[in-house]
């Protein structure tokens, strides 16, 4: 019998609704499902995976359960986890621990009782359930064989344990696979946080001034998007080289204190802490949004924000409104919580389709190769990230040229004589 720990397992129908949306609109999972089943992968293996637990994330869990895992899911942020999705999950026969809203400790509770379960393999999203397993469940971490890791913080936090020499078992960076970055970094979190902005405000973006902090994918897409919808768009960083990047994109590089004089909206896509801190609170304009894109709620300082303000409120779901001694009104998303999973349904299925293909074949390829893979951090192999690329394109209707041999010879000649 499944175990779980749900708010409410009498919500099943409306996750599964919900479930099933996304799985008709998940191409490239569905054709590896099929795969899945005939051969059975993990048949005897325990999948732990800690992602956003909402319906994208719940169909990958379902593949994984389809090729024989006994799956064990968490959310990874107290607030996206979607109560319906978690409860048809628990219905389906899936080990589920979490709950919207939960609170600190309870957060924490779901993550060790995933752990509890005795995972093999391990697919995470910001390191939370890795970092358990190397420091407070460290009787755990010798079983498992390896995984996979979905964000940019979390292959942070892999690499430094890496350098530390403290990494206990072997993670791919499925982050960093092309056919991840290129499109859920910057199409997905483009599309899903300027989603998630305007169903919690219900404002305009067209003609307002909009502070992307990090130009990286993420930062890209996000700035791309607010352009889109008519927006003068401000990038800060601190690389000079993605600064000069956002001027030949056509965006407006600026040191972060002068553009909390100038923006409406401010959004964070930096993945370190203190973007947004008192002295940038002092200059913001009356009215000014602030939101984070970023996996943890410490790039918009949130200390500095109480401390300034002389009364609090909840304005809308998922806005709060701080005024200031001098009577102006600052406004925070989500609680500084990601924007596009806190207050929405995060990326699009057709993203997230490539995304967790990748983690799907990428858990396989770590149970198939574990004996000969060392406690390191690997890339995602270019065949995986090929076929995803391949799926993806047949399931468009889409073909391309493929190389002769003369011209493989060509190049594989050129490459060798250089």
């Amino acid at each position: 019998m499944p175990d779980y720990i749900v708010r409410d397992i009498n919500l099943a129908p409306s996750g599964r609704l919900k479930i099933d949306w996304v799985r008709q609109h998940m191409p490239v999972l569905n054709v590896i499902r099929e795969q899945f089943e005939k051969e059975q992968p993990f048949k005897g293996y325990r999948v732990a995976v800690c992602i956003h637990l909402e319906a994208k994330t719940a169909y990958l869990a379902e593949v994984l359960k389809a090729g024989g895992a006994d799956v064990s899911i968490a959310g990874s942020n107290p607030l996206s986890t979607q109560d319906d999705v978690a409860a048809a999950l628990a219905a389906a026969g899936i080990n589920v621990y979490s709950w919207y809203n939960a609170t600190d400790e309870e957060y924490k509770a779901h993550l060790l009782h995933l752990i509890d379960d005795q995972p093999d393999i391990v697919i995470d999203d910001g390191g939370d359930v890795v970092q358990l397993l190397h420091t407070e469940r460290t009787d755990m971490a010798a079983r498992v064989l390896g995984g996979c890791e979905e964000t940019t913080t979390g292959v942070l936090r892999l690499r430094s344990l890496e350098k530390q020499g403290a990494l206990k078992f072997p993670m791919i960076a499925v982050n960093d696979a092309y056919c991840k970055f290129l499109f859920d970094n910057r199409y997905g979190t483009g599309e899903s946080v300027w989603s998630g902005i305007m169903r919690t405000t219900n404002l305009i973006t067209a003609g307002k001034t909009v502070v992307v902090a990090g130009y990286g994918w993420c930062g890209k897409g996000i700035a791309m998007r607010a352009r889109g919808l008519g927006a003068r768009v401000i990038v800060t960083e601190v690389d000079p080289v993605k600064a000069i990047e956002a001027y030949m994109d056509g965006f407006h590089p600026m040191h972060s204190l002068e553009a909390a004089k100038l923006g409406d909206v401010f959004i964070t896509a930096t993945g370190c802490k203190d973007v947004f801190t008192a002295q940038h609170y002092q200059v913001m304009k009356d009215g000014a949004i602030l939101c984070n894109a970023g996996h943890f709620d410490v790039e918009v300082n949130k200390p500095d924000l109480a401390a300034m303000a002389t009364a609090r409120r909840i304005v809308r779901k998922d806005i709060e409104e701080f005024t200031l001694k001098d009577g102006r009104k600052l406004y925070l998303l989500a609680e500084g919580r990601l924007v596009n999973l806190a207050a929405g349904d995060g990326h699009p299925a057709e993203i997230m389709d490539m995304s967790f293909a990748l983690q799907a074949l990428s858990a396989r390829y770590v149970l198939e190769n574990a004996k000969s893979l060392q406690n390191k951090v690997y890339v995602v192999p270019k065949e995986i990230d090929d076929r995803v690329a391949n799926l993806k394109l047949q399931s468009l209707g889409i073909r391309i040229d493929r190389l002769t041999p003369e011209q493989e010879a060509y190049i594989n000649e050129w490459n060798h004589a250089t």
